[in-house]
């Protein structure tokens, strides 16, 4: 989880490869509409966000009922977001926090090349986050090193041994 620009679909890619498991990228979860009106400068609403949440929440749902591990990636800025999609009762899943502060971020989008999702609008996203508390056991990691530098740390962080 994290602001757009922190390394959500790098560090998912990165860290699905390492654990040999399956990795999707929340952006594909997405209704047409939703990437038309963020391409477009215009920040999403709750009731924009519940079909790309619940598409997210599912594909968690199948993957435990089938006991298939796997990453993906979601801003999960709010903790209802957070509540509804990842944890919801579920011991299995664990969160990890991508952590940037908005100057590094930013950067980072400006050299991203063909995003829909404009650097313009990277101050919706922080005015949004509620950084996880406690009682969420979600890990909290650094993005200001490499995109393995930061894997490793989930892979400790999160006592998975490859």
């Amino acid at each position: 989880m994290g602001v757009s620009g922190s390394g959500k679909t790098t560090i998912g890619e990165l860290l699905g490869r390492r654990l040999g498991w399956e990795y999707a990228d929340a952006d594909h979860f997405h209704p047409k509409a939703n990437i038309e009106k963020m391409a477009a400068g215009q920040p999403l609403t709750d009731v924009d966000r519940a079909p790309w949440l619940g598409a997210i929440a599912q594909w968690v749902t199948d993957h435990l009922e089938h006991g298939t591990p796997g990453v993906v990636s979601c801003s999960a800025l709010r903790r209802r977001y957070r509540d509804q999609v990842l944890l919801n009762g579920r011991p299995d899943v664990k969160g990890v926090y991508l952590d940037g502060d908005r100057d590094l971020i930013a950067e980072r989008m400006r050299i991203r090349p063909g995003h829909f999702f404009k650097v313009e609008m990277l101050d919706t996203q922080f005015e949004a986050l509620e950084l996880p508390e406690p009682d969420e056991h979600i890990l909290s990691v650094p993005v200001n090193g490499t995109p393995e530098e930061t894997v490793e740390l989930i892979l400790k962080g999160l006592d998975l041994n490859v």
